[in-house]
This record gives structure tokens, C-alpha cells and sequence, in this order.
């Protein structure tokens, strides 16, 4: 019998270097595996079918293939399949929902996350340090599904009413299709995919779930992140006295926690209660014993951690602690080993090169002494400075609790318009392990429901003078008509999300207003140590590209239809465009953040937008000239980008402007040379 062997090839036979390999492995960790060759050892493989599907190939990726451990469901290859299909969308700008607009950087994208996704692959590949997403937990019609892969924006634009007549709907999930649990597999899996691409290198994603699907949501992650890359699951005690109605009262709800790389570090938090009992010239500490109080560990299997440790008894301090050396003298002349209580020979937790690079015969400067206990015998401690540790696998504190959520929206004013939102303390407490609170740190939620991830990062900004951006993705899903979120005027979740955000930028305005005027904080020096908080967001929709796609490679297509794409192919350009909707769709195809700083300035007597600092020049006129092609090589941005319809047909001053940037790049790198763009 014989069996149709997946196409791999031992990675030991290929002329891979060791960082290349990895390099790989980070893109494309699905297409490792493990097998056993014939001399049974363990080796790891390329599986070639399955990285051609990751490249776009997918003739027969799930056929004729020997069964393996690994994690398939029908609909996988349509995943795979609609991850690489470029979205026909754009984000347009909304100014009027908006808060500081033109400075913030902090984003509110309305539309659907798996098209939001695509779009931002460009502008933020790699630049997202944390994500945090609250997805839906799959307890039956509680999320909303395209009814059909191939046409996700359409689906998206007839469900937000923004196309005319019937377009295919979003469908609810129940617990009695067949498919409940591959219907939400397939709603995460292209987004999780496209989610890890915009995480930097030591980004971390961090996903709240319930029993439902968290080990599907494991085996997910880990194909997608890697093995290597899982943090560890944390209990959240949701609810302290428990769901009753079931027969174990559930208390907890989990967070998840990946990073793209096995190599990050996450930060330690904070201890409670944690008081530094003394000081000495390098600041306040606690001490703890020297001695390894593991009874595991000894003379008898670290015998070198077993060594005599001298006390000088005259170099007593205030605090009664002693200086120590290894070195036995007249001074140092009380000589303590590590025994434990009943006499046993233990051992230090320090080797002797720890110990004399962390000790100093000055007691106000050394990490390590001495001190003599109430029977007369000594101990040695270290000197423990850190106030934080690692954060923990149960998080129970009250803040954590789902009800803390609740009455955070009813403190806004916004009582009974969102059912279950999260606390920010989870959020705010994710972010303190995953992020940074001075460097810009992007924190991505495209499951954003109420934004309490924007609240959270709001809050952390002002109380520790941090500089986190958000990127909030909510789809527009309609409020129940009679819900009490409906009645108050929000017609959709992502109305309720905007305004929470406005009113949480409102509470700190006032708060810092307040403090403002207090007479206390008039003191000299002040002003200038409060920090310069980010108090808004740009909102942007999800709508049709402002381009016209062409679309007459059909070979069946009406001939009216062609007639109708050649018409519009002459005009590829919505006419009801506004220049600051084109402007932005091209900033997300060149590659520029949505909140890069856009400057309109004038250029031989046109309107030109320079964005970063003049490496970017869009001239969205409708007439271009020798002289503006002029002025804006001599500029000498990284890309000049202008509408082809500008040059009116003219195509000698069309072959004019590109000889004129073509002069320009002579004798440049080719990584320095200018870009000349018409759209």
C-alpha cells in the first residue's frame, strides 16, 4: 500500500542559514512541520503545497494528501483564498464626527475589520505594538457573517445601507447549524492572519474568550502566531458569585496572550501594598535571604553555591547590617554557611561571581549583608530593590469585575446603551505588561463594540503622561429599535463608541481645566511638567474606492456592461469625490499612516498637499503644468503623485514630467530616486 506524500524537503538539506530559517518560520509559521525521517529522528520540513497556498496557489492544497496533526475545517482554503484578494475599498475621512482632526493621531475606523484590515497592511505593517480584541464568544446570535466570501465590501456596503437595493445581508450565527463552530472559525482566521502582520516585531495580542471556543481559538493562534509565541492563558474572574443557572457556577472568562516574536519581553507590573522598609545611597529596599530555601537544591546538587560567606561584626549600621566578604581576616572573621533551620547544609542562591560583583565593603553601596538573628547566629540577605513582578495567570481584582464596565459607561452618562462592556481595568492592565507609555506605542482593537480599549489608553495617557495611540475598528451593526441605545439616537454600535470616546476626552479636558485653576498648581515649574495629552481621533468609513476598478475581463460580459467599463476606465475617478477622500486613499496606497501631518501649500500657483515633512507631493488638480512638474522636482520628495487627467491629454508634457523627474534621478541611488505617480 502506498500513500501520496506531501512534497517537503528536510531543511538540513538546504543551504538555509540558521537567521534565514527563522525569518521564514516568523512569515510563514504554518508551513512548518515535524516528521520522523528514516533514521527516526525528529526533523522539521517545509510542507511546498501548503507555503504555495500561502503565496497564492491553492489548486489542491486539501486533496490527495496523507492525514497529519494540524487543524482543518470546511471553508479553511476560502480563508486562505480571501486573505490575498486586495480589498476595493477605502477609508474616507468624516471631519464632523471627528475630535482635532488635523493634530491627533489616534484613529475610529467604522466599517468591517477583516476589509479595515486589508487596507491598513501597507501603512501599518509591522507598527502596531499591541492589540487587544474582545471578539464574539460564538454563544449563539451574537455576531454577524458575510453570507459570501467573494464579496465582502459589497456585502459590507448593502448591510451599512450605503448601497441601493438589495445586496447581500450579514447573517447571525445559531448553535443549530451544523457549521456553529466553523462558521466563527472562519470569520476569525483571515483576521487573526492579516492582525499578525501589523504587529511589530516585539508586538503582543492579547484576546478575551469564554469556554465556547477557547481551544479552538488556541490551535488558531497557534498556527497563526507560532507555538513557540504563546504567552500563557489568564483567568479573569469576571463574576465572583457565578453564573447560578448552570450546574458549576461560572466565574471567570480567559485572555489569551501571543507575541510575534518568542524572543519579547513583556513588562512587570506594579506589586501592591509594597513598602521599601530601608535606604541606603542608591534608594530604598527590601532584603531577603541569600540562602536557597528550596529544599530541592543543597550541597548535594549545587555544591559550588555552597561556600563560606565572612562578616565583619564592627561595620554595623543604623540598621544593624554588617558588611561581607569571601575573604576570611581579622576583620571579617565571623564565618556563616548556608544551613537551614534544623542545621542542614543548603545553598546559596548567588554563585561567588554574582556575590563579589554585586558586593561592596561599603554597606550604603553593597547588594548584599549580614545580620545577626535573636539566638546570636547570622544571615545573609540580598538586598531587594524591585518593586514589580510578573504578571500572573489570575487576575481577580474587584476593578476586573464585568459589572465595573457597566458602571464606568453610567459614570459618562451613557447608562443601558451597551450590554457587558469590559472594564478598561483589563485593558489598562494588558497594556501596562504590552506597552510602552513614552515612545508612541500603537494599541489596535478591531472588535472595538463600546471602545473601552480607547478609554482605557485614554485614562493610562492621563495618568501617567504617556504617549499611546489607538486604532478602533467597530462595524456599524444596527441598535435594536428597541433598545435603549436606539431610543437615546444611536443608531449603531460604532455611534455608541464614538461617543464614548468624545465624552471621555471631555471628563479629562474638564479634570485638567480644573486643575488649571487651582491655585496650587500656579507654583513656577509646573506648567511645564504637565504632559501634552493626545485628547482626539479621526473617524474614517469603509466605503467603495474613489477609483473606478476596471472590470471587463469577463469573456461573457454584455456588451452594454463593457461599453459601460471602458466609459468608465476613460474617467476612472468618482465624480463625487472630494479632494480630501482621494488624498487620504492615496496616502493608505503609498504607504503613509492616516494621521501623518498633511500640509496644503501652494506650488507655481497650484494646491499641493505635502505630507511628512515634503517626502510626499499630491496635486490633485485638474491641470498640471510645466511649471508645477518644475517646482516639484526641484522639491525632491521620495513621490510626487498627480492626476492623470490633469495633463488633459497632452502626452508630450506628460513624457515632459517624466523625463524632467528622469533627469532628476541621474547619478542616485536607486533606493534615493524620485517616484513620479498618475492616478
Amino acid at each position: 500500500m502506498t500513500f501520496d506524500q506531501p512534497k517537503k524537503m528536510d531543511l538540513r538539506s538546504l543551504d538555509i542559514s540558521a537567521d534565514n530559517r527563522a525569518k521564514l518560520k516568523q512569515l510563514f509559521p504554518t508551513v512548518f512541520t515535524e516528521t520522523v525521517d528514516e533514521n527516526g529522528r525528529l526533523v522539521e520540513s517545509i510542507d511546498f503545497e501548503k507555503l504555495k497556498a500561502e503565496l497564492g496557489t491553492f489548486s489542491d492544497l486539501f486533496e490527495s494528501r496523507r492525514e497529519r496533526y494540524g487543524m482543518d475545517w470546511p471553508g479553511k482554503k476560502d480563508c486562505l483564498k480571501i486573505i490575498q484578494q486586495p480589498s476595493l475599498g477605502t477609508l474616507k475621512p468624516c471631519r464632523e464626527e471627528s475630535v482635532y482632526f488635523d493634530t491627533t493621531e489616534n484613529l475610529f475606523i467604522e466599517g468591517d475589520n477583516l476589509e479595515v484590515l486589508k487596507l491598513l497592511q501597507k501603512s501599518y505593517y509591522g507598527k502596531v505594538k499591541m492589540i487587544y480584541i474582545d471578539p464574539p464568544y460564538n454563544t449563539g446570535n451574537d455576531f454577524i457573517y458575510p453570507d459570501k466570501y467573494s464579496e465582502t465590501l459589497e456585502t459590507y456596503l448593502a448591510y451599512a445601507g450605503l448601497l441601493d437595493g438589495e445586496g447581500r445581508k450579514f447573517a447571525t450565527n445559531t448553535p443549530n447549524e451544523g457549521r456553529f463552530h466553523t462558521k466563527w472559525l472562519n470569520m476569525m482566521y483571515p483576521r487573526l492572519y492579516l492582525a499578525k502582520n501589523l504587529l511589530s516585531n516585539d508586538g503582543v495580542i492579547f484576546i478575551s474568550i469564554d469556554d465556547n471556543e477557547i481551544i479552538n481559538l488556541i490551535k488558531l493562534c497557534d498556527e497563526i502566531f507560532g507555538e513557540e509565541n504563546f504567552v500563557g492563558i489568564i483567568i479573569v474572574q469576571t463574576n465572583k458569585g457565578g453564573q447560578d443557572y448552570k450546574e458549576i457556577a461560572k466565574t471567570h472568562e480567559y485572555l489569551i496572550c501571543y507575541t510575534k516574536n518568542e524572543d519579547t519581553t513583556l513588562n512587570e507590573i506594579e506589586k501592591d501594598n509594597v513598602t521599601m522598609r530601608y535606604k541606603d545611597s542608591i534608594g530604598r529596599f527590601n532584603i531577603r535571604e541569600l540562602r536557597n530555601r528550596n529544599p530541592k537544591f543543597g550541597k548535594f546538587n549545587r555544591p559550588n553555591l555552597y561556600y563560606p560567606i565572612y562578616v565583619n561584626s564592627k561595620s554595623e549600621n543604623e540598621d544593624g547590617f554588617c558588611s561581607v566578604s569571601l575573604v576570611k581576616s581579622e576583620e571579617y572573621n565571623i564565618e556563616v554557611f548556608p544551613l537551614n533551620s534544623e542545621g542542614k547544609e543548603s545553598c546559596w542562591r548567588w554563585s561567588k561571581e554574582l556575590f563579589c560583583k554585586k558586593n561592596s565593603p561599603n554597606i550604603n553601596e553593597s547588594d548584599v549583608v549580614a545580620k545577626q538573628k535573636r539566638d546570636g547566629g547570622w544571615n545573609v540577605y540580598e538586598k531587594y530593590r524591585k518593586s514589580t513582578q510578573k504578571a500572573k495567570t489570575i487576575w481577580d481584582e474587584t476593578e476586573i469585575r464585568n459589572e465595573k464596565g457597566t458602571i464606568e459607561l453610567r459614570e459618562l452618562g451613557m447608562k443601558g446603551l451597551y450590554d457587558h462592556p469590559k472594564p478598561t481595568f483589563l485593558v489598562k492592565k494588558a497594556s501596562l505588561i504590552g506597552l510602552n507609555s513614552d515612545e508612541g506605542d500603537i494599541i489596535l482593537d478591531f472588535f472595538a463594540g463600546s471602545c473601552t480599549t480607547a478609554h482605557a489608553i485614554l485614562d493610562l495617557n492621563k495618568e501617567d503622561g504617556g504617549n499611546r495611540k489607538f486604532i478602533m475598528v467597530q462595524l456599524p451593526e444596527p441598535c435594536d429599535e428597541e433598545s435603549e441605545a436606539y431610543k437615546a439616537g444611536y443608531k449603531t454600535i460604532a455611534d455608541i463608541g464614538k461617543e464614548r470616546i468624545r465624552r471621555v476626552i471631555k471628563k479629562i479636558e474638564e479634570e485638567q481645566a480644573a486643575k488649571a485653576n487651582d491655585p496650587q498648581m500656579q507654583l513656577p515649574g509646573l506648567e511645564e511638567e504637565r504632559p501634552q495629552l493626545d485628547l482626539g481621533f479621526k473617524v474614517f468609513k469603509l466605503d467603495r474606492s474613489n477609483f473606478r476598478v476596471w472590470d471587463g475581463t469577463d469573456p461573457e460580459m454584455p456588451i452594454e456592461k463593457l461599453v459601460e467599463q471602458l466609459t468608465l476606465h476613460a474617467d476612472h475617478i468618482n465624480a463625487e469625490a472630494s479632494q480630501e477622500d482621494i488624498l487620504y486613499e492615496l496616502l493608505l496606497k503609498a504607504g503613509y499612516p492616516l494621521t501623518s501631518i498633511v500640509e496644503k501649500m501652494e506650488m507655481a500657483g497650484k494646491t499641493v498637499y505635502s505630507i511628512a515633512e515634503g517626502a510626499l507631493l499630491i496635486c490633485l488638480e485638474d491641470e498640471i503644468t510645466r511649471e508645477l512638474i518644475d517646482a516639484a522636482a526641484e522639491a525632491e520628495p521620495v513621490q510626487f503623485i498627480c492626476l492623470d487627467r490633469g495633463f488633459k491629454g497632452n502626452d508630450q508634457l506628460k513624457a515632459n514630467a517624466m523625463q524632467t523627474f528622469a533627469a532628476r534621478n541621474q547619478g542616485r541611488d536607486k533606493e534615493k530616486q524620485i517616484v513620479f505617480r498618475t492616478v
